[in-house]
């Protein structure tokens, strides 16, 4: 074999490793096993859109009830009313209420909140609860 052959298989496999080792999947959260976050969650763009549906309405968490959940202050209301806790995540009074484990569960009304949004702000406040 020539030189030029073996250093391009050699090129090849240092890339194919390389490629190996890099590409993982990391599983943020696993709830009942059934509903896996593999990815980076976003206050923006996952977690208000969900708050302004269903908790941001009028006569509940719009600045009539605390915290006000309103695309504008959302954030904020829950970082300085203590609703979120990054050291104990599952501790969260957001996270209680979702889930029905602290009353009243929320959404009012709703008896079985999807286990994907319970997922989704668990691990939005797993991964540091940050306002991205």
């Amino acid at each position: 074999m020539s030189k030029k052959i073996i250093g391009m298989t050699a090129l090849l496999i240092v890339t194919c490793m390389v490629l190996i080792v890099g590409c993982s999947k990391n599983t943020t959260l696993l709830i009942d096993n059934s509903v896996a976050i593999t990815m980076p969650v976003s206050f923006s763009k996952d977690v208000q859109p969900i708050l302004t549906k269903s908790c941001a309405t009028s006569g509940c968490h719009s600045g009539s009830v605390a915290p006000n959940l309103s695309a504008a202050t959302a954030y904020t209301a829950l970082q300085s009313g203590s609703f979120i806790n990054t050291t104990s995540p599952e501790k969260s009074d957001v996270y209680l209420w979702l889930t029905g484990k602290k009353s009243a569960t929320m959404p009012l009304g709703s008896a079985n909140n999807p286990s994907n949004i319970n997922a989704l702000m668990l691990a939005w406040i797993k991964q540091g609860a940050k306002n991205n």
